[in-house]
């Protein structure tokens, strides 16, 4: 049976190799990582971009903040 090796994912080592590692099963060391390719878009914009996402995802926390407030009020359970 071939051993299977997708770099960053998996791999099926052999007990040998296992024993050279000490049997330290921490998966860096048999895996490896993925070659990835670099991206191309500037890193202002991706900051600018992702700044904005997180401000829309904190508006949403905060109305949801609020809505869970206004229920829990409803019912008498105000903090």
């Amino acid at each position: 049976m071939d051993r299977i090796i997708v770099k960053g994912f998996c791999k099926s080592a052999k007990i040998e190799e296992i024993r050279e590692h000490e049997y330290v099963l921490t998966p860096g060391r048999y895996v490896g990582i993925e070659v990835v390719e670099d991206n191309v878009i500037p890193f202002d914009e991706k900051m600018e971009n992702m700044t904005a996402e997180l401000a829309e995802l904190f508006a949403k926390s905060r109305h949801l903040e609020d809505e869970i407030r206004k229920n829990l009020g409803g019912i008498r359970y105000e903090f």
